[in-house]
């Protein structure tokens, strides 16, 4: 369980700290785009009220308070079952992933009603016009790696 509390802590803080950094030290909820490696990588300022591409963002505010109280209910479900399913250390790194990026957001919607977003890749011709976070890395890469490494463990059992 230390190493998915530990991973989960990582994970948080870079999500945070990226946050921070993007917003306080770079400016860029004034700039609102910053090219980094053009045109593959560019820092967009986003505020996300909704949910995945900004899904539900005209939903009334109590909907901030549904979606912070689901991500405490997947970082409470998560925990506990990975620390009854498994001792894989891929598992458990993937579960903290997923915490600490479920955490990262939830944090954002709890303390300023919206997640920030600032990452933006495009690639071969195909302008993207969506951003995410450090918190939608790890939640995807955590929710992945749950999957693809249980089913190894299940096959393995």
């Amino acid at each position: 369980m230390r190493t998915v509390i530990l991973v989960s802590l990582i994970a948080f803080s870079l999500d945070q700290l990226s946050k921070l950094g993007v917003t306080r030290i770079l400016g860029l909820n004034q700039h609102l785009n910053i090219a980094v490696l053009p045109p593959y990588i560019q820092f967009r300022y986003g505020e996300n009220r909704g949910i995945n591409f900004g899904m539900l963002s005209d939903a009334p505010d109590v909907m901030r308070w549904v979606l912070v109280v689901f991500s405490a209910l997947v970082v409470l479900a998560v925990g506990w079952w990975v620390r009854k399913q498994t001792e894989s250390r891929a598992i458990v790194i993937a579960a903290g992933l997923l915490i600490g990026g479920a955490l990262g957001n939830a944090i954002d919607r709890l303390l300023l009603g919206h997640v920030i977003d600032f990452l933006n890749m495009s690639c071969c011709r195909i302008e993207n016009p969506y951003v995410f976070n450090l918190a939608d890395v790890f939640i995807v890469c955590g929710a992945l790696g749950l999957v693809i490494f249980e089913g190894r463990e299940r096959r393995r059992r």
